[in-house]
């Protein structure tokens, strides 16, 4: 088997996935770092696998761990074993973590958001349209990055002032390129942040999730410090990244398909449909890293050894043919069925997908009806992504955002 080495600098992301995907639904993968691991990368084996009792959590099955090769300075050792959470565990322990978690984030709940998250939106909407016209503008920066942030922050009661240092601190931690030497000082400083915030919840509760996670502690679930404060980080760390990466991803895939872009904005496609095919098509994130196989398991025509380390390669399988035919690598935002994986499949499925889903459904519309003449404002062909191999995350997304709606001359 051939291996296949991620780019840590994620300089063509499409032609990469298809290398996996040619590779077979198995790949030998080499992750920066020199740190070798397999991928997953067909549609239905990686649903096999995320439901695979034999597919686990904790890392001390991985036989590169047990032999002490992975060193606590490796860029991605924040991901590979970032404390105990519902992240690293299965089970019992997977079940009672996770549940006080979704209880928060059901549909239900998450509704009762909309009208904040409306508001956020229609603040950061007054903000791009008081930026100097004609300009190009950093649509990430000034609109698919803040309103996330605030809204995971205010579901988790984190401080506005804390947001630099947690962009900071995150760009280091999911980025390939931070010097293994700041690692350690890295993890250590998001561990004191987070800590911080726990402390300040439990001597101030307010109706907040970390407030909630900590009184059901108190009550009987037995959740330790630790995995508090680790499942408030995943949870701010999940819950902005994605949502950041889907509202970018959705105005590059509506700038380069201006066929699709004319009939959403006439309303003959609706914005469910764009923001599911965006998530299949170009995923919010690449892959997940990693699950470790107790003993030695059939993938397709190959085997997944025993103790190996395992990745789901999300941006390979979204564009299975095998799944969704021949057009597989075409956009198509009136595509049905379409039944991605994009969030995870199974007991692991990402709890906050209804909350990434309507902070989409309520910021996009939004956006293009104030400024429905947006438009990149440079080729697609010079989008560059940061050196992030978990997540599809661009740098920037210059825009044109014309005249807004009403206020043409």
């Amino acid at each position: 088997m051939t291996r296949i080495a991620l780019d840590p600098f994620v300089r063509d992301l499409d032609g990469e996935s298809a290398a996996l995907r040619a590779a077979g639904p198995l790949a030998e993968v080499e992750l920066p770092g020199g740190v070798h691991v397999y991928a997953v990368t067909r549609h239905a084996e990686a649903r096999a696998l995320l439901t695979d009792s034999r597919v686990v959590k904790d890392i001390n099955v991985w036989n590169a761990w047990q032999r002490g090769e992975i060193p606590m300075d490796w860029p991605l050792i924040g991901l590979a074993n970032p404390g105990r959470s519902m992240l690293t565990v299965d089970g019992a322990d997977h079940r009672r973590l996770r549940t006080l978690v979704a209880q928060a984030l059901t549909v239900k709940r998450v509704e009762r958001l909309r009208e904040g998250i409306e508001a956020l939106t229609n603040a950061s909407l007054e903000k791009l349209a008081a930026l100097p016209a004609g300009e190009p503008v950093d649509l990430k920066a000034e609109f698919a990055y803040p309103l996330p942030m605030n809204v995971i922050s205010e579901l988790m009661g984190v401080d506005a002032a804390d947001h630099p240092r947690l962009k900071e601190l995150f760009e280091k931690f999911f980025s390939t390129q931070t010097p293994p030497e700041e690692v350690p000082q890295m993890m250590a400083d998001l561990g004191t942040l987070f800590t911080k915030i726990v402390d300040s919840k439990r001597a101030n509760p307010g109706d907040d999730l970390t407030s909630a996670l900590i009184a059901a502690s108190e009550d009987g679930d037995h959740l330790s410090d630790e995995e508090i404060v680790n499942t408030l980080q995943l949870i701010i760390a999940a819950g902005h990244e994605t949502t950041i990466s889907l509202i970018v991803n959705v105005v590059e895939a509506l700038a380069t398909h201006p066929e699709q872009r004319k009939k959403v904005l006439n309303g003959e496609i609706g914005w469910d449909g764009v923001i599911e095919e965006t998530l299949r098509w170009n995923t919010p994130t690449s892959h997940v890293l990693i699950r470790f196989a107790t003993e030695d398991i059939e993938v397709g025509d190959r085997v997944l050894p025993k103790g190996e380390g395992l990745i789901v390669s999300f941006g390979a399988l979204g564009r299975d043919e095998e799944q969704y035919g021949p057009t597989a690598g075409e956009f198509d935002a009136t595509r049905t069925p379409n039944r991605h994986i994009a969030f995870g499949h199974g007991p692991h499925v990402c709890p906050g997908a209804a909350l990434s889903r309507l902070e989409a459904g309520i910021a996009l519309p939004a956006l293009y009806e104030r400024f429905p003449e947006l438009d990149l404002a440079v080729p697609a062909s010079e989008l560059r992504n940061k050196p992030i191999v978990t997540q599809n995350d661009l740098h920037e997304l210059p825009v044109e955002l014309g005249c807004p709606f009403g206020h043409g001359s």
